[in-house]
């Protein structure tokens, strides 16, 4: 059964792509290649309703047990703007990322941030590999509960590495999905940090965020 849940994740993974960028409650859905021009975010009126029926405005409820054992709510870290990573020993992208995830949480963390990684695999794994590779970071652990947390976050398709950005608040601002680069970390802990500022809404950053990226991959 294990096995069974496992390829069907990595099925689902191989057809979105690890390159695919998903932007919660996005004003405009594009195909990730179009070339897209946006009005300055400041200029767009706030949508009164999801342009992406399913995905939460909040960071769901749900638990899993810690490295110790300990089963803990993923709202355990209240007022900290959250970066939730949910991962997999045998995701190639999961396992590059992890560097980086380690980075900001050394280095954002000062600044509020939290990372913690929601490990969907077995468990006698996800330790060996968290000590081997000395993860720093909170790490939840699920088979089937992992993937059910997931399901939470109203994706239509499965893939990991996926990443929740949420303020300090618990909204969730953003969501990436596919291996994150620094490049784009830092893009996306900006937004936050302008969200907390009340600089931006969840909303506007997701467009500011979204014209960035785009210029970050203009040739």
């Amino acid at each position: 059964m294990k096995s069974a849940i496992y390829g069907v994740v990595a099925i689902s993974a191989a057809a979105v792509g690890f390159a695919v960028y998903r932007f919660v409650l996005a004003p405009v859905v594009t195909p990730p290649a179009a070339e897209v021009v946006r009005t300055p975010a400041e200029q767009l009126p706030e949508p009164t309703t999801s342009a992406v029926s399913g995905i939460p405005t909040e960071l769901p409820e749900f638990s899993l047990a810690d490295r110790d054992g300990k089963v803990t709510s993923i709202r355990s870290w209240s007022g900290k703007s959250m970066i939730v990573n949910f991962w997999a020993t045998w995701c190639g992208p999961c396992r590059r990322e992890i560097p980086l995830l380690k980075e900001i949480q050394k280095t954002s963390g000062p600044a509020g941030f939290q990372v913690v990684g929601i490990a969907v695999d077995r468990r006698d794994e996800v330790l060996k590999y968290a000590q081997d590779m000395k993860i720093d970071y909170p790490i939840l652990i699920g088979e089937q509960e992992g993937l059910d947390a997931v399901n939470l976050f109203g994706l239509e398709s499965i893939g990991f590495p996926f990443t929740v950005f949420t303020d300090q608040q618990g909204r969730i601002v953003l969501t990436h999905l596919g291996e994150l680069t620094k490049a784009q970390s830092k893009v996306m802990l900006d937004a936050v940090m302008r969200v907390n500022s009340g600089e931006l809404t969840p909303v506007t950053a997701r467009t500011v965020v979204a014209q960035q990226l785009s210029e970050l991959h203009t040739p």
